[in-house]
């Protein structure tokens, strides 16, 4: 209901205007985090410098979060072309790392990327290009799921992240988005807080941030960036609980964002955003005791009831089963065929 809601509303809303390339490029710092990256690292150097952007105007900062194979000696290499390395003494996490690069900015903005991420090649000035409005403070690249599907059990990681694509280019039709993709976003240096706490999601706070001090943060659809899927649900589902982690924590830590009283439509669209969607697991429970209770009076509920337990399978059994198996997917068909074979069943009689 919520991005229906969006795409309604957005309706009538004016489209914003085509933004052409400022007078002068402003000075930029892009800082890239990574821990043991000496696979990536020279590959994302490479990438970076070759990015059409007057070269005077930019810093490029790699943050070493105390790497322990050859990342630093590979970034080192670099120095001649401008590249600037900054080595963490203890492993700290992503945001230790960011909190840590603060001193060491010179950029008016500063873009933000990972190490394994490429940038295509007219994203940074398309990211750059829409601070020559004022009232935006953040500015969210968009981001592409990219992988091998003939190795990969994650495929449908492109689905998840084009719907997430779309859903913030909705928001940004309706003046701001709530979280930018950590994988790459700009940000005003005077928003960038450099005693952060670190147990938190920097990304999905700068909207945040952004918020508290009178800016919007917003999605750059020409701003395209790379990012490449990891071979294994079991990873994936891994690095998707930290996110749900951190991100209710960083949520909690500036709820008072969500009063809808104070903050309108920000607030609106932050717990449809992002609390409803982290917070479905808490009613898994809870359905299934109500789709149990309308089954013992219903066909339709005993059809939907067995799709939710066929959906709690897949759940359950595709992160037990060897990568690339089809026994989760047949699972999946037989619980949908069953539902809807005794929906039927309920409509013909």
């Amino acid at each position: 209901g919520y991005p229906l809601l969006l795409r309604l509303l957005g309706t009538f809303r004016p489209a914003p205007a085509p933004v052409g390339d400022p007078p002068e490029w402003p000075m930029i710092s892009i800082t890239v985090r990574a821990y043991n990256e000496e696979a990536a690292i020279r590959r994302t150097i490479e990438s970076l410098l070759q990015l059409p952007y007057p070269a005077e105007r930019r810093q490029i900062l790699i943050i070493s979060d105390a790497s322990t194979d050859r990342t630093d000696d590979i970034v080192r290499e670099f120095a001649g072309q401008g590249i600037e390395l900054l080595r963490m003494p203890v492993r700290g996490g992503k945001t230790a790392a960011e909190n840590a690069a603060g001193a060491h900015l010179r950029g008016t903005i500063v873009v933000n990327t990972d190490a394994t991420i490429k940038i295509l090649p007219g994203a940074l000035k398309a990211l750059i290009r829409v601070f020559q409005d004022p009232t935006i403070g953040v500015a969210s690249g968009r981001d592409l799921s990219v992988g091998d599907v003939t190795v990969e059990g994650n495929q449908g990681e492109s689905g998840y992240v084009g719907y997430e694509m779309w859903l913030r280019s909705l928001e940004t039709r309706m003046g701001s988005i709530v979280g930018a993709s950590g994988c790459l976003y700009a940000i005003r240096r005077t928003l960038h807080e450099t005693l952060f706490p670190e147990a938190l999601s920097r990304d999905f706070a700068c909207a945040l941030i952004a918020k508290e001090n009178g800016f919007r943060a917003v999605s750059v659809e020409d701003a395209v960036c790379l990012v490449p899927r990891t071979v294994s649900l079991k990873k994936e589902y891994s690095r998707k609980v930290r996110t749900m982690a951190r991100g209710l924590d960083t949520l909690w830590y500036k709820r008072y964002l969500m009063n809808p009283f104070r903050h309108g439509y920000f607030a609106w669209a932050l717990i449809s955003h992002k609390l409803c969607r982290w917070l479905v697991f808490p009613a898994i429970p809870v359905g299934l005791v109500g789709l149990t209770l309308i089954a013992g009076h219903s066909n339709i509920g005993r059809g939907l009831l067995a799709m939710a337990l066929a959906g709690l399978a897949v759940g359950v059994l595709g992160m037990r089963w060897p990568e690339g198996s089809p026994v989760p997917r047949i699972l999946a068909l037989f619980g949908c065929g069953l539902g809807v074979t005794v929906a039927r069943r309920e409509a013909w009689t």
